[in-house]
């Protein structure tokens, strides 16, 4: 297993942010990884341990998720926010080259991120993930955008029960539910969804709804064609959450993008197809980051 060093640094607005970093025998190269919301990194379960010996490695959490502290400012949630605390993270890291690798709203961060600081990026690596407006193209329609609003206003009108009633969802019950109903791999260890089931449930409520519906309104699809490093995209042919056709517009915005389209693979397909995106990682990382 790979040995951690823990810390925590300033986020952008000084909101405290839990970093945990491991020092790789290549040394040169540095992974900066960035979760999904309401992740705390189940999704780099399996891929952490394959990137160790080509990169030194850096997770980290979201403001009010895992181990982050929630900003003093309530509505200091939006993308702006987040691909600030990246910003902030690599800074705090290293001074050396960096590949930024994104899962779901991840990928958006890293773009922003990017876009506000390319300097010392060597390469992008996006997995399952969309440029922006991921609450439009949610299970393909824009309902998720259209219903977050009057959901926030319940939970803000009642916030002891919206927290009662979020906390009390068996991670367990859930972790079966995306099983049986193919959101999921059904070959997947369900030990390996469910530190994702129990993350969500201790998150507070209102404070996911807020950054969800804030990062839901902006894109970064302007700024791919400006994109001057190696980009691999990873994506699952039944992934409902983020449709493969974003990943597809992506790769074709992108100068000189790869896309790898996982046949059968869902949202999770680091997990699900572990040796076929470990491979295509690892070749790109030494292929094309290293070369270039």
């Amino acid at each position: 297993m790979t040995d951690w060093r823990e810390r925590f640094v300033d986020g952008c607005d000084g909101t405290r942010l839990y970093v945990r970093e491991h020092t790789s025998e290549a040394r040169g190269l540095t992974a900066v990884l960035s979760d999904g919301i309401a992740c705390d990194g189940f999704i780099w379960r399996y891929l952490i341990e394959d990137l160790a010996p080509h990169a030194n490695l850096v997770h980290w959490n979201y403001r009010g998720h895992g181990r982050s502290a929630a900003p003093d400012d309530s509505t200091r949630v939006g993308m702006d926010a987040l691909a600030g605390d990246l910003v902030a993270v690599r800074r705090q890291a290293t001074d050396g080259p960096v590949v930024l690798f994104g899962h779901s709203l991840g990928c958006q961060v890293v773009l922003e991120s990017y876009r506000s600081v390319p300097a010392n990026v060597a390469g992008i690596v996006l997995l399952c993930g969309a440029p922006g407006r991921v609450t439009h193209s949610f299970k393909g329609s824009a309902a998720l955008a259209r219903t977050l609003p009057k959901l926030i206003e319940r939970v803000e009108r009642h916030p002891v029960l919206a927290r009662a009633v979020w906390a009390n969802l068996p991670p367990t019950a859930a972790t079966r539910f995306a099983l049986a109903t193919g959101e999921v791999d059904a070959g997947v260890d369900p030990e390996a969804l469910l530190p994702y089931m129990e993350h969500v449930t201790s998150l507070d409520v209102a404070l996911f709804m807020r950054m969800l519906s804030a990062v839901g309104d902006v894109s970064a699809e302007d700024m791919l064609p400006t994109l001057a490093v190696p980009t691999l995209i990873v994506a699952g042919e039944l992934d409902s959450f983020t449709p493969p056709h974003l990943a597809r517009r992506m790769a074709d915005a992108i100068p000189n993008a790869e896309l790898l389209l996982v046949e059968g693979g869902t949202h999770v397909v680091p997990i699900e197809r572990r040796e076929l995106v470990r491979e295509r990682i690892v070749a790109f990382l030494t292929e094309r980051v290293a070369r270039g």
